[in-house]
């Protein structure tokens, strides 16, 4: 179309070698008429360029909150291998600091062009993004983020702000002095902004004078739970109201089930099976949804794009706050 050589069009599309005035001007003319553009995956594989992204992530089987995160890196990883994109998992024990540094380290030794990271301990977080800056490996956080590195990329929910969604629902279903405890099940890092969040709606409401109380418990052993639940309620008699800050508000129902108490008000998080039943029953008012497996997938097709077509990485991608009901949560299932 321009009347020059394939080697003369090469020459101009790459920038590379030299080109007289009137040739590029001939080649340039026909690339905007054409509206030219490069296809960046036929140049990968012609380059036959690979790039590996190691995803460390709690083990499914130990925490069923992770298998839809599970299900959203399989799916980005079947979409995306076949165009050079390396995805490999490294699951660690959710209740075990020194299985999350072991993968990790397993995971850096290898060098991946990228570390995707969902953390869920602080301080091992932070040595862990100390290492990748060290090798010069890029770090993506997921679902949870750590408060010291603002600069990493951040795919989730805005956490503060899901606690404060969480707080105007209980202020819709509650007196105006009931007591409210803030209960955090396993604490990890994130649930601390939840709380965050949901107090300061609160002390913006200056007609509200609720007594607000949290907890932290353990949920390694049943038995110990039960207990610790059973001695909080008898000390704390005034309040009847729960927000459980993860996706394990289905213990706080049993164990209330087994104190014959029936009267609680409790909201929570995540679409496990046992929390959509007492969500369907009653017993738990309203679950926010974090959409585990989306933000798995949108955090490898982010990665993907951006290795494949340039695309930059957004500094942060917040999720929308799903609120689930009885009525609409066979939607989301």
């Amino acid at each position: 179309m321009a009347g020059v050589s394939k080697g003369t069009v090469d020459r101009v599309l790459h920038k590379r070698g030299k080109v007289s005035k009137n040739a590029f001007e001939k080649v340039d003319k026909v690339l905007k008429e054409i509206d030219y553009k490069p296809n960046p995956i036929a140049r990968n594989l012609k380059r036959n360029k690979t790039y590996s992204i190691h995803v460390l992530l709690p083990d499914p089987n130990k925490d069923p909150y992770w298998i839809p995160a599970n299900e959203g890196v399989i799916e980005a990883s079947n979409q995306f291998t076949p165009f050079g994109i390396l995805i490999r998992k490294y699951f660690y024990d959710p209740a075990e600091k020194s299985s999350f540094m072991e993968q990790s380290e397993e995971a850096i030794r290898s060098r991946p062009d990228v570390l995707l990271m969902a953390p869920i301990f602080e301080s091992e977080s932070q040595v862990v993004l100390g290492q990748c800056c060290e090798a010069k490996i890029p770090v993506v956080l997921f679902n949870n983020h750590i408060n010291c590195f603002k600069e990493q990329i951040f795919i989730g929910q805005d956490l503060k702000q899901s606690g404060r969604v969480a707080a105007s629902l209980m202020e819709k279903i509650i007196g105006k002095n009931d007591g409210i405890a803030i209960i955090h099940i396993n604490k990890e890092p994130h649930m601390q902004s939840k709380e965050n969040g949901f107090v300061e709606f609160f002390k913006e409401k200056s007609d509200r004078n609720h007594i607000m109380v949290s907890k932290t418990f353990n949920s390694a052993e049943k038995n110990r739970f039960s207990h610790e639940v059973s001695l909080f309620i008898k000390n704390n008699p005034e309040i009847n109201a729960f927000f459980v800050t993860n996706s394990k508000a289905y213990m706080l129902v049993e164990a209330f089930q087994a104190l014959k108490k029936d009267d609680a008000v409790i909201i929570g998080y995540d679409l496990l099976k046992p929390n959509i039943k007492y969500l369907g029953q009653g017993d738990i008012k309203f679950l926010i949804h974090q959409k585990p497996k989306r933000q798995a997938f949108l955090s490898v097709n982010y990665l993907a794009e951006h290795f494949l077509f340039g695309k930059s990485l957004p500094p942060h991608e917040f999720l929308p706050i799903d609120v689930i009901t009885t009525e609409n949560a066979h939607y989301y299932l």
